[in-house]
């Protein structure tokens, strides 16, 4: 009975780190993210609803 546990690896039951792995070099604030693509959507919907001039 006691054969049929199962049983995790010892190196952190295959768990990996990701943030361990890399760091970039630009970093950009989320808020700045959010900002843009408001920003983008504010000015597509404006081109898209007013009239063309001539």
């Amino acid at each position: 009975m006691a054969d049929e546990r199962i049983r995790m690896p010892s190196s952190g039951g295959g768990l990996i780190r990701y943030y361990d792995e890399y760091k970039s070099k630009i970093e950009i604030p989320p808020a700045y993210i959010v900002a843009i693509i408001v920003g983008v959507i504010v000015l597509v919907t404006i081109l898209r609803y007013t009239k063309p001039l001539g």
